[in-house]
């Protein structure tokens, strides 16, 4: 658990104000990802039944919160940890048109979150997911979709700058793209975050290419689980991947900062292929699973993007509870209360 306090930070923002703001960044962008990316808005779970796969699974080490229901003979549920199974399921089931998808307020608890100024145990994300041809299962098809949801972050930058003239925009015209083969091998001595902190101070937005498979170093850049993402299929470059993350440089943490994890979603082939890597072929079974080896399931593209992330980048928040409500440890309250920042 830490708490980076920046120097002198006071927001620029007042609470009202915040609150405003919010409302105004949340109803521009998810309208102009919808039009972007055709997206039809769904309704979507809070819960899921635990054993049928569809929860996401993270690290897969992550707990997730789970009651039991009375009148289902005390059936498990899971509160869900992202909907990046569900969405796909729900192509299907609704019969989206190709080149179109859906997207959902997506609301997770993650009792596991490590406390910091980015993360929280409330998890707020636009969850998104798109129908894609066989034949868009590319490096090059992925790079466009990513840069249109860049072109959307701009567009809600300026936004912001016409509400709230003394918060200046400061995204590049361009997103930079690189593989982790790639950013490996320029930082060979230092750690994935390390690499990604010089990349990103670097070129201001980076999307990095293939996260969850074994790079040069002998081990992934970071965790992905096996059944949603590709991460093993070879790609055009020679590198592994269909996937990444979407980051810019936070001025006020003066760090690298994450807005969405995204990527191409696994055919029949890639599925089994990871489940083997992670050795949890016996998945293959579950109900997720058994539909997509069945068939049942388009391929897809998808991702979430964080909705208190993006307040707190474009409002120039210190801290993710300035954005939205949660619990915070004692620590972190004094921490907070001491240097002037409020948290909700």
């Amino acid at each position: 658990m830490k708490c980076i306090i920046p120097n002198d930070y006071q927001s620029i923002l007042d609470l009202k104000q915040t609150e405003r703001a919010i409302k105004h960044i949340k109803d521009f962008f998810q309208e102009n990802l919808a039009a972007e990316l055709k997206l039809r808005r769904v309704t979507a779970p809070l819960f899921v039944q635990k054993g049928t796969g569809i929860n996401d699974e993270l690290n897969g080490v992550e707990r997730p919160v789970s009651f039991r229901i009375k009148d289902m003979d005390d059936a498990q549920a899971e509160i869900v940890h992202s909907l990046a199974k569900w969405k796909r399921m729900m192509l299907a089931d609704y019969n989206i048109s190709s080149n179109y998808g859906l997207y959902t307020d997506m609301n997770a608890i993650r009792p596991d979150e490590e406390l910091d100024n980015l993360h929280s145990i409330y998890v707020d994300q636009w969850d998104w997911e798109k129908i894609v041809l066989p034949e868009d299962r590319t490096l090059d098809y992925l790079k466009s979709v990513v840069t249109r949801i860049y072109e959307v972050l701009k567009r809600t930058e300026f936004v912001v700058f016409e509400s709230h003239p003394e918060i200046k925009p400061i995204l590049p015209d361009d997103i930079f793209f690189i593989h982790t083969e790639e950013l490996y091998k320029m930082y060979p001595n230092l750690e994935p975050a390390e690499r990604e902190q010089k990349i990103v101070e670097k070129h201001k937005a980076v999307f990095l290419i293939g996260i969850g498979h074994d790079i040069a170093g002998g081990k992934a850049h970071d965790g992905r689980a096996p059944d949603y993402d590709d991460w093993s299929t070879e790609t055009e470059n020679g590198y592994k991947g269909l996937n990444g993350d979407i980051l810019v440089w936070n001025p006020v943490l003066e760090s690298a900062f994450e807005l969405s994890s995204m990527g191409i979603r696994v055919d029949k082939t890639a599925l089994l292929k990871q489940l083997e890597i992670r050795k949890r072929i016996q998945q293959k079974e579950l109900l997720f699973h058994s539909r997509l080896l069945k068939g049942e399931f388009p391929e897809s593209i998808g991702g979430g993007i964080g909705q208190s992330r993006l307040c707190m980048f474009f409002l120039r928040k210190a801290h993710i509870g300035e954005v939205q409500a949660s619990i915070w440890p004692g620590q972190i309250l004094n921490e907070c209360g001491k240097s002037g920042i409020q948290l909700m």
